[in-house]
């Protein structure tokens, strides 16, 4: 399985996107997390990785938390996707996510979107809530989530493709449980930015060396320090093996 990164920025970065990718599924390409700017995001990921990805290639999307760098660019991507549905016929994304964000998704939406009335989050989306403590089939992955901890209700996933995994821990502070959960992945992609909301890196630094190995940081401030970690940090753009 690979990946491309979309985005690595935290909440207020100036310079970077917010923290996503695309996974380059068996049956297609799914989007993890959407940010404000995704049609740049996106571009900019493209170009810099030489791999076709866009809005038109992308026909599923998976959803960690409601918060504007991780769902901020719905809006804009639905609105692409349900123009050119009218256009040409391509069909609805179909976007995954736990069910408190699924059940909050259209009121966050619906004062873009809704246009007077018209319109409803189906006319976008084609909503799959993930099953509790299950499996869903997501383009050829296997997915399962996890909630972390943060202020609103935000999920990490594992993603495998049968042979190989991958660990999304989404936004979370530091929890152990959650890392020793994610830790079955061959390829751990953590957050990290200061406490309370987030993990800091000086946590991860302190987990075993060949858990380390595996992992790869997103979710930077502007002024993070690649030389405080020996953890590999991801760059916007960078195609992925998992």
């Amino acid at each position: 399985m690979d990946l491309v990164v979309v985005g690595t920025g935290d909440a207020f970065s100036a310079t970077r996107f917010g923290s996503s990718a695309v996974l380059l599924a068996p049956r297609g390409q799914v989007l993890v997390d959407a940010p404000e700017g995704i049609m740049r995001a996106l571009a900019n990921a493209a170009q810099r990785s030489g791999r076709t990805i866009g809005p038109g290639t992308v026909h599923d999307i998976l959803l960690t938390h409601l918060h504007g760098d991780h769902a901020g660019g719905l809006e804009s991507f639905g609105f692409w996707r349900w123009l050119e549905h009218r256009r040409s016929g391509m069909p609805k994304p179909r976007l995954h996510t736990h069910a408190a964000c699924a059940s909050r998704l259209w009121e966050r939406l619906a004062p873009a979107m809704d246009q007077g009335g018209a319109a409803r989050l189906a006319d976008y989306y084609d909503v799959h809530v993930l099953p509790e403590g299950g499996t869903a089939d997501v383009a050829g992955l296997s997915v399962r989530h996890r909630l972390g901890i943060h202020r609103v209700p935000s999920c990490g996933f594992l993603v495998s493709d049968g042979t190989r995994t991958l660990g999304w821990s989404g936004d979370t502070a530091w929890d152990p449980a959650h890392v020793e959960w994610l830790s079955a992945a061959d390829l751990v992609v953590h957050e990290t930015s200061p406490a309370p909301e987030h993990t800091p890196v000086e946590h991860l630094n302190g987990l075993p060396e060949p858990l380390r190995r595996r992992m790869a940081l997103v979710h930077m401030g502007d002024g993070f320090d690649p030389a405080s970690t020996s953890i590999r940090v991801l760059a916007e753009g960078e195609l992925v093996r998992v």
